[in-house]
C-alpha cells in the first residue's frame, strides 16, 4: 500500500473518534440494561459477520488458529477489559474513565520487560510514574465517591495492557482479519460468564430483564462502531505506520469529553482536566522516545 502519511491519520482518527461514540452509546443504557450483557451482544454482532468475511475471504481454515491458548487468552483479555471499562461507564462520568484508561501504554511498557524480555528505559519509569501521578489526582475524588469500584477503569487498563502484550505475541500468526475475528469471538463467552456471574451478584445495575428494542439496536450501533472503527485504525496504520498514528488515539479523550459534556452533561473537574493532561504528556513521552529508539536503531 502507498505510503500516505495524512491520509493514514485522518483514518485513524476517524477510527478513534468512532470507538468513543460507540462508547458514548454505550453509557445510554445505563439504567435500561446490565453493562455486561450488553457488551455480549456488541461482541456477538461484531464477531458474526467478521467470521462471515472470513469464512469467504480465506475459507474454513482461516478458522483454526496456530496458537489456540494464545489466542483464548486475547479473548479472555478482551473480554475482561470490555467487562471493567464499560462497567465503569455505568458509574462515572464518560471523560473520567477514558482518561484512567489511557494509562494503558504506561502499563505495557512496564509489562513488557517480565513478559516479553525488553530492557525497561529510565525514561519509561519517568512516563509511568507522570502517568500514575495522573490517575491518582483523577481518581481521589471518585474514589470518595464510589469506594473501590473507582478503580474499575485501571483494573481495565490493565487488562488492556495485557492484550496488548498478547497481540504483539501472536503477530505472524495469521491475518489481520482472522486475528481480530478470534479476539472478538473469543471474548464472546468471558462476557457471557461475567454475564451469568454478575447477575447472581444481587446488584440491581447487573440484572437482565427483556431489553427494549431500542437496547438491541444501540447494541448493533456499538458493534458496528468497533468494527468500523478497527478497520480504520488498521488501513490508517498501513497507510502512516503505526508510530505515527499513535497519538491521534488521544481524540478519544477531547471526544469523550465533548460528548459527556454535550450528551450526558458531565463537565469534568479541574482533578480531571489536570490527571488527563499529565497522563496525555506522559503516553507523549514514551512515543517519542520510541520514535527516537526506533530511529537510532536504523542507522
Amino acid at each position: 500500500m502507498k505510503h500516505d502519511e495524512r491520509g493514514g491519520i485522518l483514518l485513524a482518527l476517524a477510527g478513534f473518534i468512532l470507538f468513543t461514540i460507540g462508547d458514548t452509546i454505550t453509557k445510554t443504557v445505563s439504567g435500561d440494561w446490565s453493562p455486561v450483557a450488553l457488551a455480549t451482544l456488541r461482541f456477538a454482532f461484531g464477531a458474526i459477520p467478521l467470521g462471515l468475511i472470513l469464512l469467504v475471504r480465506e475459507g474454513a481454515g482461516a478458522f483454526i488458529p496456530r496458537n489456540p491458548w494464545l489466542q483464548m487468552s486475547r479473548g479472555v483479555l478482551l473480554g475482561l477489559t470490555t467487562l471493567t471499562i464499560w462497567s465503569s461507564f455505568f458509574l462515572m462520568p464518560l471523560a473520567v474513565s477514558t482518561a484512567i484508561a489511557f494509562v494503558a501504554p504506561a502499563i505495557t511498557a512496564l509489562l513488557s520487560a517480565p513478559l516479553l524480555g525488553e530492557k525497561v528505559r529510565p525514561v519509561v519509569w519517568l512516563a509511568c510514574g507522570l502517568a500514575f501521578a495522573g490517575v491518582l489526582i483523577i481518581l481521589r475524588p471518585n474514589f470518595l465517591a464510589l469506594g473501590w469500584l473507582a478503580i474499575l477503569p485501571l483494573l481495565g487498563a490493565l487488562f488492556m495492557s495485557l492484550l496488548m502484550i498478547a497481540n504483539r505475541a501472536s503477530a505472524g500468526q495469521g491475518s489481520s482479519l482472522s486475528m481480530q475475528f478470534f479476539v472478538a469471538a473469543g471474548g464472546v463467552p468471558t462476557l457471557a460468564i461475567a454475564t451469568v456471574l454478575s447477575q447472581a451478584t444481587g446488584l440491581e445495575m447487573f440484572q437482565i430483564t427483556p431489553p427494549d428494542w431500542s437496547v438491541i439496536v444501540r447494541a448493533v450501533i456499538a458493534a458496528c462502531t468497533g468494527t468500523l472503527g478497527h478497520w480504520l485504525i488498521y488501513m490508517g496504520t498501513m497507510r502512516a505506520g503505526a508510530s505515527t498514528i499513535a497519538p491521534a488515539t488521544y481524540v478519544q479523550l477531547l471526544m469523550a469529553t465533548a460528548l459527556g459534556w454535550a450528551v450526558f452533561g458531565d463537565m469534568p473537574d479541574w482533578p480531571t482536566m489536570i490527571g488527563s493532561a499529565i497522563i496525555i504528556g506522559a503516553g507523549l513521552l514514551l512515543w517519542q522516545n520510541g520514535r527516537s529508539l526506533a530511529s537510532s536503531q536504523a542507522r
